[in-house]
């Protein structure tokens, strides 16, 4: 046991409980506890393979490779349509977790075999994103800029993607591209 995820555990009000029971669950496991992102992580070898967090409406599992686990229950969820790799167990109450902890188990042995076998998650290529028409356009008249873009690793011309694209009006997408337009120039990703 972590005492930097204690000192998180004895901050929380909401879902401690439910935190403390998928704590003992994890450890049961033999998995190595840490505190990263600001919440209870836990690892096999230095690798991660699942986290708790929790939200307004419930508290969750999120395992980190969770697309490759065969979710014989049914059970994991994809938090928005762009996560790829990870997938999360939600609860909402002690009882829920009590009543799945066998199956909570063997989703997290079947995680740490997914990370001894060295499997990985296919992720969707950069080209596989639909282009905000105001991005394009933006690529096709400022060359210094297409080639400035092209040049950012895929994670970040992702993540530029994704930003873009999540503006609903088109007057918010070409707003966005303009106050990004000198960060994309100098190589820098989204939030760097």
């Amino acid at each position: 046991m972590n005492p930097k995820v204690d000192k998180y555990i004895s901050r929380i009000d909401q879902w401690k409980d439910e935190v403390m029971k998928l704590r003992s669950i994890i450890l049961s496991c033999q998995l190595t506890e840490e505190l990263k992102w600001g919440v209870p992580c836990y690892t096999y070898e230095g690798r991660n393979i699942v986290l708790i967090h929790g939200f307004k409406e419930y508290c969750a599992l999120l395992f980190f490779k969770g697309a490759l686990l065969s979710d014989s229950n049914g059970i994991l969820i994809q938090q928005t349509k762009n996560v790829q790799s990870a997938r999360q167990i939600r609860f909402t109450s002690l009882k829920e977790i009590t009543k799945l902890e066998s199956v909570i188990k063997a989703y997290i042995y079947e995680a740490i075999e997914v990370e001894r076998a060295g499997q990985k998650v296919t992720l969707k290529k950069v080209s596989e994103y639909e282009m905000p028409d105001e991005l394009q356009k933006k690529l096709d008249k400022n060359a210094a800029f297409k080639k400035a873009f092209n040049a950012l690793t895929p994670g970040r011309q992702r993540g530029y993607i994704l930003f873009f694209s999540a503006a609903k009006q088109p007057k918010t997408r070409e707003s966005r591209i303009e106050k990004y337009t000198k960060q994309i120039l100098s190589g820098k990703g989204l939030n760097d």
